[in-house]
């Protein structure tokens, strides 16, 4: 594995750059007030994407094409860098002007990923274009997965759906949500299914918009479905229940998005670390970079210390999106690049701005906001304690019901 950015992506991660330079940071501050509304800049920055994708520069950002061929297949192809590399990188850059504004590009949800990983040609057809949000957590089944009881009958030609999912990021804006629900409650994990539901079917509704503690840019949203109906080829993958594959295909999403949200978690740690350089730079606190380590100040060895912790994290998600492009398994190294840099970003975030003083604790500083975002990166598409349980199964080989 080479650990610096392929050549022929360097061009889409300068251009993701200037997005996040000259188009997200400006409007940063004024969404994070104006929570809900939304960010019609961003329009114009989803076309720009479309055409640059449909003239074959791959250039979107939270793009994913994951093959799911046979590993042993794969490896006789050579190294392949492709969308899921492409897609956390460009979502480090993207997410160091405003991780909320990323996830509230259109046509760019964590449904997507779901849709590309798992859906037959004839979906990715339709929904290719489409903005799909993706809908799991429930008032009474949040890092459990497995505990859905939003319920998906069959009559006749189509699906029935029931329940209530909450925290659907872009829940309101988007095309489409991709929303988990069970054939049969009695069998448990294995009849989780994931459905595609567009905009506007009869039945589903926004109940709700959360405020929340930060990315306040994206819209977070309550839907609740009554009797929605959808027809029944808009299941994703086999209606059929495996009670040893069916739970593991739906999971097979995870591995497509906890790199990205590994990723968005990188990119708002180097931003404050960026921008606490040049605060404490400015102040007179950091020494020159031709002195030695030792005789550093206390702020910058702090600094240095962070820098290592961040490479780590940037390292380890580049590997699981580096697996996905190879055909190789990644749950592994998804979940420990989720989880080392969920907890990097909010440790690096908090410390900026202790280590900025006052400066980095006033709303004229994005080191605030920033730390605040930081700490949903922790949390959705799995939890800190939900990813090290995760790694202990895979690392000791183990259930989930021998080990939970």
């Amino acid at each position: 594995m080479n650990l610096e950015n392929p050549k022929k992506l360097r061009p889409i991660v300068e251009q993701a750059r200037l997005v996040a330079e000259n188009v997200f940071r400006p409007i940063s501050r004024k969404y994070d007030n104006a929570e809900h509304a939304y960010p019609k800049e961003l329009d114009m920055l989803a076309a720009l994407l479309d055409g640059m994708n449909e003239g074959g520069a791959r250039a979107s950002a939270n793009h994913l094409n994951r093959d799911d061929g046979d590993a042993d297949a794969q490896a006789q192809k050579a190294t392949r860098n492709g969308g899921n590399l492409t897609g956390v990188l460009g979502m480090m850059e993207l997410c160091w002007g405003d991780c909320g504004l990323a996830l509230t590009i259109p046509r760019q949800g964590l449904g997507n990923a779901a849709v590309s990983a798992v859906g037959t040609p004839e979906q990715k057809a339709r929904f290719g274009k489409a903005w799909v949000a993706m809908a799991i957590t429930e008032p009474s089944a949040g890092s459990d997965s497995a505990a859905i009881r939003t319920s998906a009958q069959r009559d006749g030609e189509e699906w029935v759906l029931n329940g209530e999912k909450i925290f659907v990021t872009a829940g309101e804006r988007a095309d489409a949500v991709v929303v988990w629900a069970t054939l049969d409650p009695s069998l448990g994990r294995a009849a989780i299914k994931s459905f595609l539901v567009p905009k506007g079917t009869p039945g589903m509704k926004v109940a709700r918009l959360e405020k929340k503690l930060g990315i306040r840019a994206s819209d977070t949203a309550t839907l609740v479905f009554e009797d929605c109906r959808i027809p029944k080829e808009n299941i994703l993958g086999s209606p059929e229940i495996d009670t040893a594959k069916s739970f593991a295909g739906v999971m097979k999403t995870f591995d497509n998005t906890r790199p990205i949200v590994a990723a968005m978690a990188v990119g708002v740690a180097r931003a404050a670390l960026d921008r606490a350089r040049e605060i404490l730079g400015r102040a007179g606190l950091l020494t020159r970079e031709s002195r030695v380590f030792t005789a550093a100040s206390v702020a910058e060895s702090e600094l240095h210390r962070l820098e290592a912790e961040l490479e780590a994290a940037r390292l380890l998600t580049m590997k699981a999106a580096w697996m996905a492009d190879n055909g190789i398994p990644n749950s592994l190294e998804a979940s420990m690049a989720k989880a080392k840099a969920g907890r990097v970003a909010n440790e690096i975030t908090l410390r900026a701005v202790e280590l900025c003083g006052t400066s980095g604790y006033a709303e004229g500083e994005l080191l605030e906001k920033w730390a605040r975002d930081s700490k949903i990166l922790d949390i959705f598409e799995g939890t800190q304690q939900i990813q090290m349980l995760i790694i202990a199964r895979r690392l000791l080989g183990k259930s989930s019901a021998e080990l939970r």
